[in-house]
């Protein structure tokens, strides 16, 4: 089941796997004019004109190359370079959540390509070591896999389940009915967002979401159900979103992660946003998704 409404994981890439260790084909592809590269420094992204940059291979820097797979009748790759040996200067090459914005629009029908190699890239620098006997790793597979030199022993990139969730209270629908939105210390005044957190060992999804919501704003929760999926490699994250049933509604935050959490009306939300005392989150993310699929249409303002 596919949600279009999840905008960043709405146009998936063929990821063609199994050409990663065709030498032969990877050799025509990046011969071929047509196939388009995302230069990354480290981990970073530099955007040109508002928009994330794909150049051709023939303009592409020396680094090491990523096959992502295939979309439009056209190859994509990323090349990861050293950021000392980038291009340009450093303020101009953006993580994840300064490269957003730039994903709007005509860009977000590339963000699946965009998180597959800022993904791969998170990876790749995080891993350095066999963590079996602390060898020296080497890229194989296209990017897709690290190989000890010593002991041989293959690494794979590996995605963390976080719970991201919507938690309501009331008659659905109903002009009483309430969503539950939170805010760390760090962010600016008048910043929230919905709650979220990581799934631990042995723990399903539903209980993650019940555990993460009663951890950080004391509410507790009965029925979960499942809304769509958005990756989010920073580093390697997969944020799965839930709309949760409040059983409880008295507040008390952790004061750790939460500074504060509040209970909106539709009216609520709707007149704070409009005058901007309440901030929410990007229209890209599925944390927005998730305020609008509940409040039932868009809404003004956004980080």
């Amino acid at each position: 089941m596919t949600f279009p409404h999840v905008q960043l994981s709405a146009n998936p890439h063929d990821r063609t796997g199994v050409r990663r260790g065709d030498e032969a084909w990877l050799d025509r592809r990046w011969a071929d004019p047509t196939s388009r590269v995302l230069v990354l420094s480290g981990t970073r992204i530099r955007p040109v004109g508002g928009r994330v940059d794909w150049v051709s291979p023939a303009e592409a820097p020396d680094g090491l190359r990523v096959l992502l797979g295939e979309q439009d009748g056209a190859t994509w790759f990323a090349v990861v370079v050293d950021p000392d040996a980038a291009p340009g200067e450093k303020s101009e090459w953006l993580d994840l959540r300064g490269l957003l914005p730039h994903l709007a629009g005509d860009g977000v029908a590339q963000a699946p390509l965009v998180f597959h190699a800022i993904g791969l890239a998170e990876w790749l620098f995080t891993t350095r070591f066999c963590p079996r006997c602390g060898g020296d790793l080497e890229p194989r597979n296209a990017g897709h896999e690290l190989v000890c030199r010593n002991c041989g022993r293959s690494q794979f990139p590996r995605t963390d389940p976080a719970v991201i969730m919507i938690v309501t209270s009331g008659e659905p629908g109903s002009e009483d009915e309430r969503c539950l939105l939170g805010r760390q210390s760090v962010w600016p005044e008048g910043r929230y967002s919905t709650l979220a957190g990581f799934c631990e060992p042995g723990e399903t999804l539903e209980d993650a979401v019940r555990r993460e919501v009663a951890e950080e704003v004391g509410v507790r929760v009965g029925d979960v159900e499942y809304f769509g999926n958005q990756p989010w490699p920073m580093p390697a994250s997969l944020m799965l979103g839930f709309v949760a049933r409040a059983v409880s509604t008295e507040i008390e935050v952790d004061e750790h992660e939460i500074e504060a959490a509040r209970w909106f009306t539709r009216a609520e939300l709707k007149a704070e946003a409009e005058a901007g005392t309440l901030v929410l989150p990007g229209g890209v993310s599925i944390s927005r998704s998730l305020v609008e699929h509940w409040y039932g249409e868009p809404l003004p303002g956004s980080w």
